[in-house]
């Protein structure tokens, strides 16, 4: 049989690559949880009778007007914290280029052409809405992104639990995805340059590459440097997060000789937390504070802008991931793993129509100078978002006991050294220690037979 027609899609993950991914999620999860809460907190605030506070903070201007950031509250929370999100965004895009599933170009090919059309339909759903409604097409990109966390806080809230290989696939997915959404921003929105602090950035950049080069170690170094870059991109009319992209990607991803973890995935696991548990949330409080009313959401299904967005996220997003991972699988002759079926990559693609925090940016950019549209956008965003968690819900709880079978299969450790069962087949030692095991539970269990029959013998015997 030639490899082509051998290799499996959705197949058992690496042992190692399973630890990164199950790290990775386990904070994404928390992060998601909360920012779910930092929505609803924000919609409730702007629709309470304090929404003029809530208008009054997002509002509020700070910072060194000098150096051009004189920025308010929301802005801050824009296009500064996210830089935070998107710099892990950056390493996890790195570390999968080198060290994860897309250093394979054949076994990238599945997720990528995913990814691909999991973006490229939703903006197609969009156009073909606006342009057979009327509406404007400065929108398109909105209902491109994927929320990582938000999809995760989604399984945690049903109880779902989903196998190590569906966790990865849409992992790789959402990395794809910000991948090409820093793209749309970096060229769709990138504002008139001043190349003096675009060229200052730059070099930045070089300086913070020569130093990770020389093996400079010190957060006091690199923290007031990434500062330096962050309000020279800002102020160069790229948006300033493309600066925490490019700072992830330097960083090393691949270990060597003596190391437990490469300085990238160290990085990583001590910013993510700040990202996931801070940044994305408080990006949500000061983005996600859109009046609601039953006007509002009538609106959002009759207005064809809004209503590209939902279908876009809705529609688009699940049959772009589930069509373009089937041709995928089709053209290169990949068979899907047999524990799993189609259905199952269907929800999923279902599930990746959550396009919540990247959603709510591109909106804003896409329609900066119209505030009543962005917050009908941002409305868009979040019923579109609440509709594919909701469908995505339903789909995955079908197969429910048929997840819960494999994760309990993938985690089981009967001889508790650590590592699941299913990766030590090929391992003699391992079958020599079941053994070991399962002679002595054969041995209880006659000493148990004896003592009982001895039990029965005697309660028999007459008096």
């Amino acid at each position: 049989m030639s490899e082509s027609t051998d290799r499996k899609f959705l197949g058992r993950l690496s042992l190692p690559e399973r630890r990164y991914v199950a790290d990775a999620l386990r904070t994404e999860t928390v992060g998601g949880v909360l920012l779910l809460l930092a929505a609803v907190a924000a919609l409730v605030w702007a629709n309470s009778p304090l929404s003029e506070s809530y208008e009054t903070v997002s509002d509020f201007h700070m910072g060194p007007a000098a150096l051009g950031l004189d920025l308010s509250i929301q802005h801050w929370a824009a296009d500064g914290l996210l830089a935070i999100f998107f710099f892990v965004a950056g390493i996890e895009l790195k570390r999968e280029l080198v060290a994860g599933e897309l250093r394979d170009p054949k076994a990238a090919m599945l997720p990528v052409v995913a990814a691909l059309c999991g973006m490229a339909a939703p903006a197609l759903v969009y156009t073909l809405v606006n342009t057979v409604g009327g509406g404007s097409l400065d929108g398109w990109a909105v209902p491109t992104a994927t929320d990582i966390a938000f999809a995760l806080a989604v399984l945690a809230v049903i109880g779902t639990s989903l196998p190590s290989a569906l966790r990865a696939f849409l992992l790789t997915l959402a990395v794809v995805d910000d991948l090409f959404a820093i793209l749309i921003i970096a060229i769709f929105f990138t504002s008139d340059l001043n190349f003096a602090a675009l060229g200052g950035a730059v070099a930045g950049l070089v300086v913070f590459w020569v130093l990770l080069r020389k093996g400079v170690r010190g957060w006091y170094v690199y923290v007031p440097l990434a500062l330096v870059i962050w309000g020279l991109m800002y102020n160069s009319g790229v948006h300033a997060t493309i600066a925490g992209v490019a700072m992830g990607l330097m960083l090393r991803c691949t270990t060597r000789e003596g190391e437990k973890q490469s300085p990238g995935e160290h990085i990583e696991h001590l910013v993510r937390p700040v990202s996931a548990g801070l940044a994305v949330p408080l990006f949500a409080l000061f983005s996600a504070g859109v009046s609601i009313s039953g006007g509002a959401i009538r609106d959002v299904f009759t207005q064809p802008v809004t209503l590209g967005v939902v279908l876009g996220l809705v529609v688009g997003k699940a049959i772009g991931i589930f069509g373009g991972t089937w041709l995928a699988a089709r053209f290169t002759r990949a068979e899907l793993n047999p524990d799993l079926a189609w259905p199952d990559v269907f929800a999923v693609a279902t599930l990746a129509g959550i396009g919540f925090t990247v959603s709510l940016l591109i909106g804003e950019l896409a329609f900066a100078g119209d505030a009543v549209l962005t917050d009908e956008v941002k409305a868009a965003v979040l019923i579109g978002s609440l509709i594919a968690a909701v469908l995505a819900s339903v789909l995955l709880k079908l197969r429910v006991r048929r997840y819960q079978a494999l994760v309990s299969e993938e985690e089981r450790d009967e001889d508790e050294d650590g590592i699941p069962d299913i990766y030590e087949q090929d391992d003699p030692e391992y079958h020599l220690r079941m053994a070991e095991i399962h002679e002595r539970k054969a041995a209880e269990h006659r000493e148990r037979a004896r003592l009982a029959g001895a039990s029965r013998d005697g309660a028999e015997r007459p008096a």
